[in-house]
């Protein structure tokens, strides 16, 4: 806690900042809602779910790159979303970076209650990773595909830490999809 030297007859007590725990979740979201973010889908496959295992996507805007070596990245899930849950289990995971043609595919995998996401790869071209068996999508600016080195609980969130196995950079024309005070952007 921040404090000053008192002065005429006041208590340090009284001069010092308060921590920022008062703020509501519409100041919070508000505020974080003028940070501009890029626009990502991260995919894993669940071999569990099904005679052929099933593919899962989410849309996400918090994700960044951690260090450079070893190469990681960090995303970061919502506590008991499917995503989270599927990759305390299954370690590789993929990332599509979206460009700016892309809104459709976010808006899709951003939807809640869905049961499953099989009809949502359907018509999106994708190619397996390698290293994660996770759909990519091939018109993606780049993929990468990721192991799990870490998972760090933050709050009603799990911050999902990644080495970086293998990127693609595709020769996709324009920019990056961004989110930016509610809504997908694209730069221009």
């Amino acid at each position: 806690m921040l404090q000053k030297t008192p002065t005429n007859g006041t208590t340090a007590l009284d001069l010092a900042i308060p921590h920022a725990e008062g703020v509501s979740n519409e100041e919070f979201k508000a505020a974080m809602a003028r940070l501009a973010a890029g626009v990502v889908l991260v995919t894993a496959h669940d071999p569990d779910d099904g005679p052929h295992g099933e593919d899962v996507g989410m849309t996400a805007t918090a994700f960044l790159s951690v260090s450079l070596d070893p190469p990681l990245v960090l995303v970061s899930l919502r506590n008991g979303s499917r995503m989270d849950d599927l990759l305390a289990d299954v370690p590789v995971w993929g990332v599509s970076i979206l460009s700016q043609s892309q809104r459709h595919v976010a808006g899709r995998f951003a939807m809640k209650g869905r049961v499953s996401d099989r009809l949502l790869f359907a018509d999106l071209p994708c190619t397996r990773g390698p290293h994660s068996d996770a759909p990519l999508l091939t018109d993606a600016l780049a993929t990468l595909e990721c192991r799990t080195e870490n998972r760090v609980l933050a709050g009603d969130h799990t911050l999902v830490i990644g080495r970086v196995l293998a990127t693609t950079l595709s020769s996709a024309e324009g920019g990056p999809l961004t989110y930016f005070r509610g809504k997908y952007r694209t730069l221009g």
